[in-house]
């Protein structure tokens, strides 16, 4: 059981039998009042998000949430399917509506944790750090630093990325799937 004030992101808790993400914490003390928790979760089964607030009599428990590794194969029409690496055999499809945000870093062979709730997966997490090939890129211009010297290209799993203005087609580059920041250059086309 965990007390209000321990709730930090990241943290799975239990509401109406249902596993909940906290994604934001903020702990408020007011004049003359008691202290709560003010929370942003989301529903790791609807992938609803919400805000609520926590007092010091509320009963939280903590959800057993199991990590597996996962390996994605393919997307086809809001299916996407998956794999165990160790038994490629065994293969499940899980809904768009549970991946949320991170389709857009989605590509087939990537390793990621599959999140389980009573045998059940409800969510992925993908590596903090990918590689992913240059698809499309503007060409850089000399002298075009007006716009920071930056420009937009698309990776291979579809998602559009900033990246300083060097980076070519078929350049590969790793990039941060948490916030979608280009990180480096891995290999130069």
């Amino acid at each position: 059981m965990l007390s209000y004030n321990e709730l930090k992101p990241g943290t799975f808790i239990i509401l109406e039998d249902k596993p909940w993400e906290v994604l934001e914490y903020a702990f408020l003390r007011m004049q003359q009042r008691k202290p709560v928790s003010k929370t942003k979760i989301r529903n790791m089964v609807t992938g609803a998000v919400q805000d609520r607030t926590f007092h010091q009599n509320d009963s939280i428990y903590e959800a057993e949430i199991e990590k597996k590794d996962l390996k994605y194969l393919y997307g086809h029409r809001n299916e996407h399917w998956f794999c165990y690496p160790i038994d490629p055999s065994k293969r499940f499809k899980i809904e768009e509506e549970r991946l949320q945000n991170q389709l857009g870093y989605l590509k087939p062979n990537i390793i990621l944790t599959a999140l389980t709730f009573n045998g059940e997966v409800v969510g992925i997490k993908l590596p903090i750090k990918a590689e992913y090939k240059v698809t499309d890129a503007p060409p850089a211009i000399k002298g075009d630093t007006a716009s920071g010297g930056n420009k937009a290209v698309t990776i291979e799993s579809g998602a559009k990325v900033n990246v300083p203005l060097f980076i070519a087609v078929h350049d590969i580059i790793r990039v941060n799937t948490e916030t979608g920041a280009y990180v480096e250059r891995v290999e130069k086309a």
